[in-house]
């Protein structure tokens, strides 16, 4: 049915359900994975020290859901895309890729590293033609 499944995530704790979901419908489709979360552009003033600090929260991040989906017996691609646009990424990545389900959570999270997701749901639904799975 599906081949190949893009699971957005913005590390919130509906997004880490819509994660689950999206590994556990793949395993048994032997689906690919790619999992992709979505940060805003940095602003201009800020440091070296603190742009590092974001990049090394990422890679952990990324890394951690590497890991998990491995332990469930899913290999993933991991990435990661700077937009100011998160469900534009989304969209434009899914069509790269060749996805054919896009996997994320009805709302997410706004935090200090500026990572969002869950407001671009409804324009990721309006927008794309290839078919959305939405987690409450």
């Amino acid at each position: 049915m599906y081949k190949h499944i893009l699971i957005a995530t913005d590390d919130s704790e509906l997004a880490r359900k819509g994660l689950e979901h999206g590994l556990a419908l793949a395993k048994p489709l032997g689906a690919k994975v790619t999992v992709l979360t979505v940060s805003e552009p940095q602003r201009s003033e800020m440091t070296h020290a603190a742009r590092q600090q974001i990049d090394a929260f990422m890679r952990d991040r990324l890394a951690s859901i590497g890991q998990h989906a491995f332990e469930g017996g899913v290999t993933v691609d991991l990435e990661h895309e700077i937009d100011v646009s998160p469900a534009a990424a989304i969209i434009r990545l899914a069509k790269l890729k060749g996805c054919d389900l896009v996997v994320m959570s009805s709302h997410g999270r706004r935090g200090i590293q500026k990572v969002v997701l869950g407001s671009q749901t409804s324009e990721v639904l309006a927008i794309t033609t290839i078919p959305v799975l939405v987690i409450r």
